[in-house]
């Protein structure tokens, strides 16, 4: 069962943590898997450019140049948890200097 929205009373949230959310940490190990399964190519490294591209609103929205923890699984991926992620950042930046390194 997915829940998708991370929102509610204590319960709910604690439902929805595990169940539906969105880790955009867990990004960076799937960019990683998903060059090296496609042998690092020009359009496996121009896909991965575009997935990342879709934060860059965010870096202005919560924290100025921050990951937030979670978004909701469901559209439209309203952030949620702690406003700035350091892993999330982390994670993001290495995958960022894969790509373009």
């Amino acid at each position: 069962m997915s829940i998708g929205h991370y929102d509610g009373d204590q319960r709910a949230r604690d439902n929805a943590y595990h169940q539906g959310t969105v880790w955009p940490w867990l990004l960076g190990p799937f960019i990683t898997a998903y060059l090296k399964v496609h042998g690092e190519s020009r359009e496996a490294r121009s896909k991965a450019s575009e997935w990342l591209r879709n934060f860059e609103p965010h870096l202005c929205t919560a924290g100025l140049g921050q990951i937030s923890e979670i978004f909701d699984g469901d559209v439209p991926h309203t952030p949620r948890g702690c406003i700035a992620q350091a892993w999330s950042v982390a994670e993001l930046l290495r995958v960022a200097a894969q790509i373009h390194g």
